[in-house]
């Protein structure tokens, strides 16, 4: 291929590569190591400049350089894989260069005349060809490497790949990192040394960027206690995102599958890609930080300028344009930002062409200039069209109402329309903040708090004049700063839902909350039992919640929630935030206040395992140790703070401050989210270090924060005094001066201000791994702790099983897009039933650890022992039952493995069991496996049943009579027979214990005709010859000829006994066996699971693999 001419120093590269060709005004070079003088020290060091020198000169043994004569300057001009490759561009070179050089006076001339020949022959090439995000070949290079050297499976997609150092101790080694869905690989081959390591994301625990001495900067991942360290990254910050993003992804895929499943966009890994990636993280981020719905994407970013008409100049920034929404956000420190509704735009025009000006125009006679904006003209016809297709009927003909005044509130109009519709089909949902309803404001009332009431509401007013006021509105410092002083009672829902974006929410579901509440009437599922039981506790103190009233819109409320969201449902702390939104919002309004924080404000807070609200408490701790240093050295358990910490969270401080203070932490959280509510908890460490530094327990530095939290007043509250003080009885026994919840949230904010928002998300994704992987930890501790009783493995033996039972699990879920185990990982679930695995799964892992893995019947003898494991018929074991098995097979007596063999050829375990093809002999396609596994055993259902119940029963028990084991019959013996040839195979004593096994079973059977005849004396009695005869037949039955014949012969030995069948009870195959020191031998010897353990761990991604 031809290359873009580079400079090249010859002089320096003359012991890498051999002179092959070579004219006035080229050189054809082939590297050493290539060809037929390929080996030796030469190909060992052109292996490892392979792995470290760029992609392209690594494959290409073979280059043309352009040189002229008496310069020591070369140009590299092409490369070739192959011999024929690269004769093909010497040829055309002669053919068509050289000619034309000749008529040049100088060298310069040549050379210029070359290069623009070469870039003109790549531009060509080029032409029709379209770039992907990598460079096609290079990428295509790189798979083939990548599928080679590590060997996965043909589904695992390469995402990207980068050019880095893996540090072994204080050594670098320089190679290739390859970030795939599932898996960080890395390769290097450094003079013959190779280094090989594939970590899948679900096991990494800590991924950070870190520097130190050594390290300018570098990233740290820790995977299962093992510390790997990355550096020298052309772009560190742009791998990190990306190994962020997959290692999340990963990781919300296995462990948090109540998120995952929501997100149908990473739903399929095979989709996955660097730039549906990157896009994807602009649009989290882009979504989060104007609080817009989660399904929006988004789609251009302009630089340009935005006219402030209340400050008369135009402030730089970014437009951001999503599907239907257009927004902008300012790049100076003023914070000026705004949000435009397509639905609310009604003209888009081009304002001042010279300017490259946009003017749009929403309802509300209100517009926005925009200048300087890129192909302006393109994006206003495009705007036109989005704001046309998106305007619907109602708002054309509305127009004028919403357009009567500046100040008129937009969200009180939409109200109108969807209560106004409501009406005629629930009168059941409250149209009333409770607040207005049990507290009504006196305008003859005229007392200082009333008089400072009116106040912050004129200072609001001014702001709506100057800004706008509903969606729309400019957002500044000014904003921030009246926020931080308390929004007015009047105004709190509005502004409530105008900052968290529910207001949107709510816009575009018009009568969505009044159906939800109709179809969930009546329903009776846990969570409205639990809603009704927490009804009552919910700030059971207030007025409103002491009346019917109050009492039914928050069951609506939480009830119509639960079904909008089941996974979810309802979860304690849900009810006493709805409360306080009740107060100050409408019922349709709380509703989707609620959505907006249990689903984007704070996700993954409100379901069974409360993730969310674990990871911003790591968050938390972070943050303390960062600003509150002090406090970290005096506390020798960080987890006091995540204690203290958790109901902060939770409820945003609503459960441990008095109400009147708390709406003021909410008003914060609603503008500044999550942030607000770690800088206030910072401040409250930081006003009470003194105290907290001397305590000697966490019982005295908890009674020292509740104290505080009881002394916490808001001295402008127009709340009556009976609310504040129901909020507040114990205050006559705090000695705590009093602390002002404004003066509190405005410390916080000056000490900690500069905390930012794109720092939290960082942090909250790094800590996820974290905290994720130690409630992992705490589910196997708890397993263990339970299976640990029952076997007489070691602890670490144990372990090894574990972590190996739970990679099969998750394999499982790697190249699947719908992969049925993802639905067997319930987290709700008790700690054993959270992982399980089906008959597949368990036959890869019989096959690695079992010690009766060489068997030739070994995939029916899997089959039988995972259908005796599973005792409910559900087609899934737990790691007990899996423990339990394998500890028989390698820890139990003589009597307890023959016992368990004895088992697998009866029902319900036993079942007959024929390859569909005759070729496999006893192996079984995974079809096949499952088809066998989900039969059920035997022939008649009532005998099912018992057999069921006997084996329920016998776990039970710590002692089993084995009299009460059901006999075998005839075939199910000579199944049993075959399999302990199988057992026999390879060992040294094989021919010993073949005669053994042929001793037991002849004596048996002639014990079992004598016996028969003596319970049938009235039948004829056989005569000598015939019961030899009948030995002789069912000897010849246990051959372990698996040809068609032989299977032919043994149903038809069969059918000819179904008349006289006979069966043997355990106790004489028992008694039978322990007279043979041969097989007593075999069974006791010792056996140690650990070797098995250590190659199941090298062979487990390969066996996965082939399957």
């Amino acid at each position: 291929m031809w290359l873009k001419p580079e400079e090249v120093l010859l002089k320096s590269a003359l012991k890498l590569w051999v002179l092959e060709r070579a004219n006035r005004y080229f050189v054809l070079q082939r590297r050493r190591g290539y060809g037929e003088d390929g080996g030796g020290l030469a190909g060992l060091l052109m292996g490892t400049l392979d792995a470290v020198l760029d992609s392209t000169s690594k494959v290409a043994p073979f280059r043309i350089l352009h040189q002229t004569p008496d310069s020591q300057v070369y140009w590299s001009i092409a490369c070739g894989a192959s011999r024929e490759e690269i004769t093909e561009h010497w040829d055309w070179l002669e053919h068509n260069v050289m000619k034309t050089l000749s008529v040049f006076d100088s060298n310069e001339d040549v050379t210029s005349f070359v290069q623009g020949k070469i870039r003109g022959l790549i531009a060509e090439e080029g032409k029709g060809s379209f770039i992907q995000e990598e460079d096609p070949e290079k990428f295509r290079e790189a798979i083939l490497k990548f599928e080679k050297c590590f060997g996965l499976a043909e589904q695992e997609k390469l995402v990207t790949y980068y050019s880095c150092s893996y540090w072994r101790g204080r050594v670098p080694c320089q190679g290739w990192l390859y970030l795939s869905t599932n898996f960080l690989s890395f390769y290097s081959f450094l003079l013959g040394a190779e280094i090989k390591l594939v970590i899948s994301w679900d096991e990494i625990s800590k991924l950070e960027k870190t520097s130190n001495v050594i390290l300018t900067e570098s990233i740290h991942v820790c995977s299962r206690g093992e510390d790997h360290y990355f550096s020298m990254f052309l772009h560190i910050n742009e791998t990190f995102l990306l190994m962020e993003q997959l290692a999340n992804y990963a990781v919300r895929r296995l462990f948090d599958k109540e998120t995952f499943e929501s997100d149908l966009v990473l739903h399929d890994p095979l989709q996955i890609t660097k730039r549906g990636l990157e896009n994807r993280a602009h649009s989290e981020q882009f979504s989060a930080f104007f609080r817009l719905p989660k399904e929006e994407t988004l789609q251009e970013v302009h630089e340009c300028f935005l006219w402030v008409p209340f400050s008369h100049f135009n402030t730089l920034g970014k437009m951001c344009i999503s599907e239907n929404y257009v927004c902008f956000a300012s790049q100076d420190g003023s914070l000026c930002s705004i949000i435009i509704p397509l639905r609310e735009v009604i003209a888009v025009e081009k304002a001042d062409p010279a300017n490259k000006g946009v003017s749009i125009s929403i309802k509300g006679k209100r517009a926005f200039r925009f200048t300087e904006v890129k192909d302006f003209e393109h994006l206003v016809a495009k705007l036109r069209i989005r704001s046309g297709t998106t305007s619907c009927p109602h708002h054309t003909a509305s127009t004028e109402v919403a357009t009567t005044s500046d100040s008129d509130n937009l969200v009180d109009y939409y109200e109108g329309q969807l209560m106004a519709g409501q009406k005629g089909s629930s009168k059941t949902v409250s149209t009333e903040a409770l607040m207005t309803v049990f507290h009504p404001q006196d305008a003859d009332n005229l007392d200082s708090k009333m008089l400072k009431e009116k106040m912050k509401e004129q200072s609001w007013n001014i702001l709506f004049v100057e800004c706008g006021r509903g969606v729309s509105m400019f957002r500044t410092k000014k904003t921030r700063d009246l926020v931080l002083r308390g929004i007015p009672e009047t105004l709190r829902g509005e502004l409530w839902l105008l900052f968290s974006g529910a207001v949107n929410d709510m816009a575009t579901n018009p009568g969505y909350y009044t159906e939800l509440v109709e179809k969930s009437l009546g329903t009776c599922t846990l969570a409205t039992d639990e809603i009704e039981r927490d009804l009552r506790r919910s700030l059971p103190e207030h007025p409103a919640f002491q009346s019917d009233t109050g009492i039914s819109a928050l069951r609506r409320v939480l009830t119509a929630y639960a079904y909008r969201n089941p996974k979810i449902g309802y979860c304690q702390a849900m009810n006493i935030l709805t409360s306080v939104l009740l107060l100050y919002a409408k019922e349709e309004e709380a509703f989707w206040l609620l959505v907006a924080v249990c689903e984007r404000m704070l996700p993954d807070y409100f379901n069974r395992r409360i993730i969310g609200a674990l990871v911003d408490q790591a968050v938390f701790e972070e943050l303390i140790r960062d600003h509150l240093s002090q406090l970290t050295d005096h506390m020798t358990d960080m987890t006091f703070f995540s204690s203290i910490s958790l109901s902060w969270f939770l409820t945003l401080f609503i459960s441990v401050l008095p109400i009147e203070s708390a709406v003021s932490v909410v008003d914060c959280f609603f503008y500044d989210g999550i942030k607000a509510i770690l800088q206030l908890g910072l401040a409250v460490l930081d006003y009470n270090m003194d105290k907290l530094l001397t305590c000697k327990d966490d019982a005295e530095a908890v009674t020292v924060l509740s104290r505080f939290f009881d002394s916490v007043t808001n001295k402008d509250s127009p709340l009556p005094q009976a609310v504040q003080q129901a909020s507040n009885l114990n205050d006559t026994k705090s000695y705590h001066p009093k602390v002002d919840i404004t003066d509190l949230i405005r410390e916080s904010n000056e000490k900690y201000g500069d905390i930012r928002y794109e720092d939290v998300e960082s942090m909250r994704c790094r800590n996820r791994l974290y905290v994720i992987q130690t409630l992992e930890v705490t589910t196997k501790q708890n397993v263990l702790r339970v299976v640990s009783q029952d076997v007489k493995f070691s602890p670490s033996d144990l372990e090894e099983l574990y972590e190996l039972f739970k990679k099969e699990h998750f394999l499982s879920c790697y190249w699947s897009a719908n992969s049925p185990v993802l639905r067997h990982h319930d987290p709700s679930l008790p700690y054993l039933d959270q992982y399980r695995i089906d008959c597949q799964q368990f036959r890869v892992l019989y096959h690695l650890l079992s010690p009766w893995a060489h068997c030739a019947n070994r995939d029916s003898l899997a089959l039988w022992t995972f259908r005796l494991l599973d005792e409910n018929a559900d087609c899934l074991i737990n790691f007990k039952e899996f423990a339990c098995a394998l500890d028989v097979m390698y820890n139990g007596s003589f009597t307890d493995k023959l016992k368990l063999l004895f088992k697998l050829h009866i029902p319900p375990a036993f079942t007959e069991v024929e390859s569909l093809s005759p070729s496999k002999g006893d192996d079984l396609s995974k079809e096949e496996l499952i088809h066998f596994s989900q039969l059920n055993a035997g022939k008649e259902k009532i005998d099912i049943q018992a057999y069921l119940k006997q084996w329920q029963d016998e776990l039970l028990k710590k002692e089993e009579n084995i009299k009460d084991l059901p006999r075998m019959n005839q075939f199910q013996f000579i199944q049993f027979s075959k399999t302990l040839y199988n057992l026999f195979h390879g060992d040294p004593e094989e021919e010993l214990l073949y005669w053994a096994i042929a001793t037991v079973t002849s004596l048996l059977l002639k014990m079992e005709e004598v016996g028969r005849r003596l319970q049938s004396p009235t039948s004829p009695a056989k005569s000598p010859a015939s019961a030899a005869e009948s030995s002789t037949d069912s000897q010849n039955m246990l051959k372990r000829d698996s040809a068609p014949e032989q299977t032919e012969r043994r149903s038809v030995h069969s059918t000819r006994r179904d008349c006289h069948e006979w069966s043997f009870a355990f106790e004489q195959i028992l008694a039978s066996l322990l007279n043979e020191p041969a097989l007593v031998r075999f069974f006791e010897k010792p056996l140690d699971i650990k070797a098995k353990v250590e190659n199941a761990k090298t062979s487990q991604l390969k066996a996965r693999t082939r399957v």
